[in-house]
C-alpha cells in the first residue's frame, strides 16, 4: 500500500520511538479497491501524551486529546493520530459514555462500524484485517463489525454511512446488517440535523436509482416526507413506476451537483398532497410543483442546509413543470432572468424527469436537444442578456439628460429591446432609441 511521505514519516517516528503505528480505516479500504485515498488516519499504541512527545518538534492540535486523538500539522497537511482504544455504551446514540485505551490494533478495530472500514496497514507490521474486510470487499458485501444492532445503537449515523458505502462501492448489506439498519433507523431521530444533512449530501452524489429504491425506508426515517411516496401508484398512463422509483430514476439522471440532486430527490414530494382521481380513474397532480417546492423548502430548512443550496434547489423544483422550449426569444428572456447555469440546471432536471417515466413513450429528447443547441448558440454569440452586457451604461444616459430612477428604467427598457431582438446591441442604435424616449418624457 502506497503511503505519502508525510504519512510514512509519522509512522516511522512512532515506530522508531517503540510504538506500533498503522494507517487505518477508509484509506486502507480505498487502497484495497485500487482507489487513491483522499486522506489518511493513523492509530498507534502510544498514549496521547507519548504521541505529543514523539512530535514535540511539530505544531499540534489537541482538541481531541481526551478521546485519544492528537493532530500533527505536517508539510503534507494535518494528520490525526489516535491511540488504540475501545468505547463504552452510547446512551445518546452519538457519543461514547467512555473511552478506554487498549494495547493492540485488533481491540481498536473491533469498535469500528463495518468490516470494510476495520482494516489497518503498517509498512513494518503488514495488514491487520481481523474481521475479513478484504474478503467482503472482494465479494461486494457490507457487513457490520460484531453485532450490527449494537453498532448502530452506538451511533445511528452509521446506518446512513452504510447506505453511502453500499452506493459508492457497489456493496450489498448482508441480511443481518440490513435488518438492523431497518430496525434501528428510528434512532437517527437523535442525530444532529447537520450530521444527517452532510451524510445525505455524500450519499446523493454517489447514489444510483437502485440505491434510492433499495434504501428508501431508511431515507424516509430522516426525511419522513418520502415515506408516502414508497409504493405510491400514480394512476397515470404516462408513469409506469411508483412515485419513489420514478424519483430514483430522476435523481440518477441529473448531473452530480448538490442542488440538482436535492431537487431531483424532492421534486415530486407534493404529488401525494395534490393527488386526485378523475371519473376514469386517472390520477392528476394539479399544482404539485408549487407544493413540492414548499415541502422541499421545509425539509432543507429542517436539515439546516446552506441558504444558497436550499434556494437553488427549491427554485428548480418550483419551475420543473414549466417546460423549456426551443424558442429563441423565450430562452433569451429566461437566461436574462435566471442566468445560464440556472437555465441549464432547469433543462437537466426537466430532461431527467421526462426520461424517467418507464413507459417507453416520447421523452421529449428531440425538444430538449433543440433547447440545448439554442443555449449553446446563445453562449457562442456572447449575446447581450444582462445590463452589464449592454453597449451603453448609466453615464451615457446622463449625458442625454436622464436623471435618478429614469436611468435604471431606461436601461431595463433597452435590455428588453435587445433581448426581444428589436434593437441590436450597438451603442449608436441604443443611444438613438434612448434619445427618442427622452423626448417623449
Amino acid at each position: 500500500m502506497y503511503l505519502p511521505e508525510s504519512i510514512q514519516n509519522c509512522i516511522d517516528l512512532l515506530e522508531n520511538a517503540g510504538f506500533a503505528a498503522y494507517a487505518v480505516g477508509g484509506c486502507v479500504r480505498d487502497a484495497c479497491l485500487g482507489l487513491t485515498p483522499h486522506d489518511y488516519d493513523l492509530c498507534t499504541s502510544a498514549l496521547p501524551e507519548q504521541t505529543e512527545e514523539v512530535f514535540r518538534d511539530y505544531r499540534l492540535v489537541l482538541a481531541g486529546e481526551k478521546h485519544g486523538t492528537v493532530t500533527v500539522l505536517t508539510e503534507g497537511g494535518p494528520v490525526e493520530i489516535t491511540t488504540f482504544r475501545t468505547e463504552g455504551g452510547y446512551r445518546d446514540n452519538r457519543h461514547p459514555d467512555w473511552v478506554k485505551f487498549v494495547p493492540d490494533i485488533e481491540g481498536d478495530l473491533s469498535r469500528r462500524d463495518f468490516t470494510v472500514n476495520a482494516m489497518a496497514y503498517s509498512p513494518k507490521r503488514g495488514f491487520s484485517d481481523p474481521f475479513g474486510g478484504r474478503e467482503d470487499l472482494k465479494n461486494h458485501i457490507l457487513r457490520a463489525v460484531g453485532d450490527p444492532e449494537a453498532r448502530f445503537a452506538e451511533d445511528s449515523l452509521r446506518i446512513l454511512r452504510g447506505v453511502r458505502f453500499a452506493a459508492r462501492f457497489g456493496l450489498t448489506p448482508v441480511e443481518k446488517t440490513m435488518a438492523a439498519m431497518l430496525s434501528q433507523a428510528h434512532l437517527m431521530e437523535n442525530l444532529a440535523r447537520e450530521r444527517v444533512f452532510e451524510e445525505l449530501c455524500k450519499l446523493l452524489l454517489a447514489a444510483k436509482a437502485a440505491d434510492i429504491t433499495r434504501f428508501a425506508p431508511i431515507l424516509a426515517a430522516v426525511i419522513p416526507e418520502l415515506a408516502p411516496m414508497i409504493g405510491f401508484d400514480q394512476h397515470s398512463p404516462h408513469h409506469a413506476y411508483d412515485l419513489i422509483t420514478h424519483t430514483a430514476h430522476v435523481l440518477e439522471g441529473v448531473p452530480t451537483t448538490l442542488p440538482l440532486r436535492w431537487a431531483a430527490l424532492l421534486h415530486d414530494t407534493g404529488k401525494v398532497t395534490t393527488f386526485t382521481l378523475d371519473a376514469t380513474g386517472r390520477g392528476h397532480f394539479y399544482g404539485h410543483a408549487r407544493d413540492s417546492a414548499a415541502i422541499a423548502d421545509k425539509i432543507l430548512r429542517r436539515l439546516k442546509a446552506p441558504t444558497a443550496l436550499r434556494e437553488e434547489a427549491v427554485a428548480l423544483i418550483g419551475r420543473h413543470m414549466t417546460r423549456l422550449q426551443p424558442d429563441r426569444k423565450l430562452l433569451r428572456r429566461q437566461v436574462s432572468k435566471y442566468g445560464f447555469p440556472t437555465v441549464e440546471a432547469m433543462l437537466a432536471l426537466q430532461q431527467a424527469d421526462m426520461g424517467s417515466k418507464g413507459t417507453g413513450e416520447d421523452d421529449g429528447s428531440t425538444v430538449f436537444a433543440a433547447v440545448q443547441q439554442l443555449l449553446a448558440d446563445l453562449k457562442a454569440e456572447d449575446a447581450c442578456l444582462s445590463l452589464k452586457d449592454l453597449a451603453v451604461n448609466g453615464t451615457d444616459l446622463i449625458t442625454l439628460g436622464f436623471q435618478g430612477k429614469e436611468i435604471g428604467a431606461c436601461l431595463s427598457a433597452l435590455l428588453e429591446q435587445v433581448i426581444e431582438e428589436r434593437l441590436p446591441n450597438e451603442r449608436s442604435a441604443l443611444l438613438a432609441w434612448a434619445a427618442e424616449q427622452k423626448e417623449e418624457l
